[in-house]
C-alpha cells in the first residue's frame, strides 16, 4: 500500500500526460490484484535513478525509477541548484541531446528549468553527438553541461550525462564528467526539489548556439601524415542509426580522407536502431551490414561510430576471419593510438582505466612519457594529470584533451585514419605492429568475460562470493594478490570491484557494470614474445579461454 501510494503521489505531479496515466493505469489494475501491473509499478518505483558511470541511465518510462520527463525536470533543478552553489556570478549550463525517445523533450525541459532558476542556458542543436556537448564545455567555458543520451545503450533506454567546468570545477577535472563529492551533492538537491510540475520554467535566459564549425576545425586538425597517403586510404563509415554520421563524414573530408564510403541504410537517426541487434559496435552482429559493404568496396578500414559518436570501433581486413574482417578490440585499438601519437612526439600523459591493458603503461614509459591508471568511466581518465591521449577497453577513446575532455569517436577517427593510412603507405597492417608491440613489450591479450542478469541482486552475490572464497590458483598459476578495490587501490578511490593478480602475470578484474545490469570480469595475460620468435597469439588466447571458464565458475554465474 506505501509503494501504491507513492506511486499515485508521483503520477499526481507528472507533467507528462502520457506517462502520468500510464502509471495511474497500472497503480489501478494492481489495486484489483494484477500482479502484472503490480510487477510494472514496482519497476517504476524502485528508488530514483542514481548517478552512476555515466550519469543517470534507465529505461524511458513512468517513475522515479525511469527516464520521462518529471525526472528531468528535478534533475535539473537540483544540478541548478548546486551550480549556483558553486559558480561566480550568473553560472552558465550547455545543454545537448541526440535522437533518442524522449531525448529532444528533455532536452527543452533542461533548458527551461535552468533559465527559470537564472541560469544562463547555451542550447546546442539538437540531434548531435555527445563531443559536441563536451567540446562545448571548455569552448564556452561553461559551469555545467548536459548531455541527453543512453550512448549504446538499448533502444527503450535514454540518459542525462552532467559535466562540471568554468568556475565551478578548475584544473584536471574542469570540462569532465562529475565524481564525488559533486555526485552525492547534485542527488541531495534533487531529492529535496519540489515535484515536477511544481518546478519553474521559462525560455528567458535560453540562448541556441552553435559551435559545430569550431569543432570540426579542431577535430580535422588531428589528421597527420602525408595527404596523397590519407585520399589513398580507403574508409567504410557506420553511425549506426545515431546521430554521428555528418558531422563524421563531414571531419573526415576535411581531415584529408576523401575515400570515405557511408553505410547508407544506417546513416540516418533512427531510435528504433533497426539494423542491428543491440546498437553497440562491440556486441555481434553489430557490425554485419558495414563489414558486407566493406568488402564489396575492397575497403582498407572500417570505422563504427556508436549512436551518440562519443566511442569509435575499428575493423581491418583478417584472411583468417570468416568474413574475411576481424574487429580490433578497445585495448588493441588504444594501444595502436598511443603508440601512434607517442612516436610523433605527443608530450603530456597516457592515461587508460584499471580495467584496460598494462600495455599502454609500458608504451608511454618507452618513450619517457608519465602514464596514469584510473577508475573506470572517463570522468576519472579524463582527470588524468597532464593527460595527452587516454583510453578505456570499451572502445572509447580521448585523443583531444585540450578542447574535449570525454571519449570523443569522431576525433578518434581521424588519428585512427591517420595511423592507418601511414600504416599502408608503409605496406604494413595492423597485424604486423600489433605484431611489433608484443616483440617490444611482451604479448598482452585482453578479453571480457560478462553475465547479464535478470535480478540485479544476482550481481552483489556473485561479488560476495568472490570476495568470500578467491581462488588461490589460476590456469596452474598461483594467485599472489586478490585485492578489494572498494577499499582504495594505490591511490585510487574506493570503487566495488576485486582484482586478482597470479604469478604468470594473468590478471582479473570484476565490477558491476555502471550503465548496465551485468557483472564483468576484464582478463588479461601477457606472455613473453622475444624478437625473431612467432608472436604465440594462439598460447594466449587459449590461456586466456582457459581463465574464463575457470573464473566463471568462481563467480557462480
Amino acid at each position: 500500500m506505501e509503494l501504491l501510494e507513492r506511486a499515485r503521489q508521483w503520477a499526481s505531479h507528472d507533467p507528462d500526460p502520457a506517462t502520468a496515466s500510464a502509471l495511474s493505469a497500472d497503480i489501478e489494475a494492481a489495486e484489483r490484484g494484477d500482479e502484472e501491473a503490480a510487477d510494472r509499478v514496482s519497476a517504476a518505483m524502485n528508488g530514483p535513478l542514481q548517478f552512476g558511470t555515466a550519469g543517470l541511465r534507465g529505461v524511458v518510462g513512468p517513475g522515479e525509477s525511469r527516464m520521462n520527463l518529471a525526472v528531468v525536470i528535478r534533475a535539473t533543478a537540483g544540478l541548478c541548484e548546486v551550480v549556483k552553489r558553486h559558480a561566480t556570478g550568473t553560472p552558465s549550463l550547455v545543454v545537448g541531446c541526440d535522437a533518442r525517445y524522449g531525448s529532444s523533450e528533455f532536452a527543452t525541459a533542461a533548458c527551461r528549468v535552468a533559465s527559470a532558476a537564472g541560469v544562463r542556458v547555451l542550447a546546442l542543436p539538437q540531434a548531435n553527438p555527445t563531443p559536441l556537448t563536451s567540446f562545448s564545455m571548455l569552448h564556452f567555458d561553461a559551469d555545467a553541461g548536459v548531455m541527453v543520451t543512453a550512448s549504446h545503450n538499448p533502444a527503450l533506454d535514454n540518459g542525462y550525462k552532467v559535466y562540471l567546468g568554468g568556475s565551478v570545477v578548475q584544473g584536471d577535472g574542469r570540462g569532465v564528467q562529475i565524481v564525488p563529492p559533486f555526485d552525492a551533492e547534485i542527488a541531495a538537491a534533487i531529492e529535496a526539489a519540489p515535484p515536477a510540475d511544481e518546478v519553474p520554467m521559462n525560455d528567458d535566459l535560453i540562448e541556441a548556439v552553435d559551435p559545430r564549425e569550431e569543432y570540426v576545425a579542431c577535430a580535422s586538425a588531428l589528421a597527420s601524415g602525408d595527404a596523397s597517403a590519407r585520399e589513398n586510404l580507403r574508409i567504410v563509415l557506420t553511425a549506426m542509426h545515431g546521430v554521428g554520421a555528418a558531422i563524421t563524414s563531414r571531419v573526415l573530408a576535411e581531415a584529408g580522407f576523401t575515400n570515405v564510403s557511408l553505410v547508407a541504410a544506417q546513416a540516418d537517426p533512427d531510435p528504433d536502431f533497426p539494423t542491428v541487434p543491440f546498437p553497440n559496435p562491440e556486441e555481434a552482429g553489430a557490425l554485419d551490414m558495414v563489414i558486407e559493404q566493406a568488402r564489396e568496396e575492397g575497403a582498407d578500414l572500417i570505422i563504427a561510430v556508436d549512436p551518440d559518436a562519443d566511442r569509435c570501433a575499428l575493423a581491418v581486413p583478417d584472411p583468417r576471419a570468416e568474413t574475411g574482417w576481424a574487429p580490433l578490440s578497445g585495448d588493441q585499438i588504444g594501444c595502436l593510438l598511443g603508440e601512434f601519437l607517442a612516436s610523433r612526439g605527443l608530450t603530456g600523459s597516457l592515461a587508460n582505466s584499471i580495467v584496460s591493458s598494462r600495455l599502454l603503461a609500458r608504451i608511454a614509459h618507452a618513450h619517457g612519457l608519465e602514464h596514469h591508471t584510473t577508475l573506470t568511466g572517463f570522468k576519472w581518465i579524463a582527470r588524468a594529470p597532464q593527460l595527452a591521449f587516454g583510453y578505456e577497453e570499451a572502445i572509447g577513446f580521448c585523443p583531444n584533451p585540450s578542447v574535449a575532455r570525454d571519449k570523443d569517436g569522431i576525433a578518434t577517427s581521424v588519428v585512427a585514419a591517420s595511423l592507418f593510412a601511414a600504416l599502408k603507405a608503409e605496406g604494413r597492417t595492423a597485424w604486423d605492429e600489433l605484431d611489433r608491440l608484443a616483440h617490444a613489450h611482451g604479448l598482452h591479450v585482453t578479453g571480457p568475460l560478462t553475465f547479464r542478469v535478470e535480478e540485479i541482486e544476482q550481481i552483489a552475490t556473485g561479488m560476495a562470493r568472490l570476495r568470500a572464497q578467491p581462488p588461490s590458483v589460476l590456469a596452474g598459476s598461483p594467485v599472489v594478490e586478490v585485492s578489494d578495490l572498494a577499499e582504495g587501490y594505490r591511490g585510487l578511490p574506493p570503487t566495488d570491484g576485486v582484482l586478482v593478480l597470479t604469478e604468470a602475470g594473468d590478471r582479473v578484474i570484476a565490477r558491476p557494470s555502471g550503465t548496465e545490469p551485468k557483472l564483468k570480469c576484464y582478463l588479461e595475460v601477457i606472455l613473453p614474445a622475444p624478437e625473431g620468435e612467432p608472436v604465440p597469439w594462439e598460447a594466449a588466447r587459449e590461456r586466456l579461454e582457459l581463465i574464463k571458464r575457470e573464473f566463471g565458475r568462481i563467480i557462480g554465474l
